[in-house]
């Protein structure tokens, strides 16, 4: 079976591991799947097509639909609400993105910690 059809591009997880790297408390998990969580609510996800969901507060998620011209984030046929498609150029723009992820992981820290399902 082809690598490409399990992971994301490799240059797409070179550039989101590069985003994540701007952030000492955050933590890329996910080797097929990458992503980002904090109490159990992940805020940032890499589709095994190269595209990258950002997970943002309503005010600031709607201000960033309009700013960039993108979409609600679609992953496997369902549409994912609190999500922005952060589109490649921005993707390509560690810069421009961080005070997103920054945001984003801000945004996560406020919600209630789900709890653990970790087996006994």
């Amino acid at each position: 079976m082809s690598k490409s059809s399990n992971y994301p591009p490799q240059d797409k997880i070179d550039l989101y591991d590069q985003l994540i790297a701007t952030h000492p408390d955050i933590e890329r998990k996910g080797k097929t799947n990458p992503y980002t969580s904090h109490n159990g609510h992940m805020f940032s996800h890499l589709s095994k097509t190269g595209s990258m969901g950002l997970r943002l507060p309503k005010e600031e998620r709607e201000a960033f639909l309009e700013k960039y011209n993108t979409t609600l984030y679609e992953s496997y046929g369902a549409i994912m609400k609190e999500y922005v498609t952060v589109p490649d150029d921005l993707l390509m723009n560690t810069e421009e993105l961080k005070p997103y992820l920054d945001l984003s992981f801000e945004y996560i820290k406020t919600l209630k910690p789900k709890p653990t399902k970790k087996k006994k």
